[in-house]
C-alpha cells in the first residue's frame, strides 16, 4: 500500500473520531459552523448529533476496513 493511501485511512478514521466526539460532547462551535447548521435545520439539533455521530461512525469503520483490506 503506498503512503498516501495510509494517510488516507488515518485521516479517515481521525476525522471521525472528531465528528463523534462532537456529537457525543454537543460542542455548540462545531455545530454552529455554517456546515453543520444546514443538518440542525433539517433535523433540529438533536437529529444533527446523531447524524454526525453516525458520520464519524461510517468514516471510522471504512478507515478500519481499509488497513485490514490493503494489508
Amino acid at each position: 500500500m503506498e503512503p498516501s493511501e495510509y494517510f488516507i485511512l488515518v485521516l479517515f478514521i481521525l476525522l471521525g473520531l472528531f465528528s463523534l466526539i462532537a456529537a457525543i460532547r454537543d460542542l455548540d462551535w462545531y455545530f454552529q459552523t455554517s456546515g453543520a447548521m444546514t443538518f440542525v435545520k433539517w433535523f433540529g439539533r438533536k437529529g444533527a448529533r446523531i447524524f454526525y455521530g453516525l458520520l464519524g461512525l461510517g468514516l471510522i469503520t471504512s478507515g478500519v476496513m481499509g488497513f485490514m483490506y490493503w494489508s
